[in-house]
């Protein structure tokens, strides 16, 4: 099990995102800030994003295909950074994106030859750190139970994460590798409220989201 690392996660932070980038539209996929996500890129028009992505900030969000709703993009995403990008000789790639921070699409500049959008930051409401901390100490303490396997990798995580000094990254990581639910996953991401974030990802892990 392949977790986070929220230090690469905080050198990253400072990067202006442009507001105009390329967007992968998949469908039930969800990306969080300070999370890995690895992709396969082997469609022509997403080889084409890749090969602009590169040669520029080597920035793209994911879209997520709203199935309820049409097949229309849920509005509130996560901007990546392409973190290691390996191409095979048949023109496909793997790669490993990196979530920075949330944006929101407010607009789509193209479709062809690959989907380009609007964007602007999603800031995170601020909270008293202590109150953080308390529901982060909750959150770890229900975790769900891994297979034998995973236990130690688990357990490393946990206490790399009672370590971190930001709660609210903490918050997206738990919710990225733990939650697997749509729906959960989508009320976490699109929450601007850490605390109200918190609350969603603790009522999921009750089995109660």
């Amino acid at each position: 099990m392949d977790f986070s690392n929220s230090q690469d996660h905080a050198a990253c932070t400072s990067l202006t995102l442009p507001s105009e980038m390329p967007v992968m539209l998949l469908s039930e996929c969800y990306l969080f800030p300070g999370c890995f996500l690895p992709l396969f890129i082997f469609e022509q028009r997403y080889r084409d994003m890749l090969a602009h992505v590169l040669q520029t900030h080597r920035m793209f969000c994911i879209g997520t295909r709203d199935t309820k709703a049409g097949g229309g993009v849920v509005p509130v995403s996560t901007a990546g950074l392409v973190h290691t990008c390996v191409k095979h000789e048949d023109g496909t790639s793997h790669l490993i994106l990196l979530g920075l921070r949330r944006i929101r699409f407010t607009g789509w500049v193209q479709d062809l030859p690959f989907p380009i959008a609007h964007v602007e930051p999603v800031p995170s409401q601020p909270a008293p750190l202590e109150i953080l901390e308390e529901l982060r100490t909750e959150a770890l303490s229900h975790l769900p139970p891994c297979p034998d396997e995973s236990a130690e990798t688990v357990k490393a995580l946990g206490e790399h994460l009672r370590q971190c000094k930001d709660p609210e990254i903490v918050c997206d990581i738990l919710a990225y590798h733990f939650l697997h639910r749509c729906k959960s996953l989508r009320a976490v991401l699109n929450e601007t409220c850490v605390i109200k974030r918190y609350k969603a990802l603790l009522q999921a892990l009750k089995g109660k989201g």
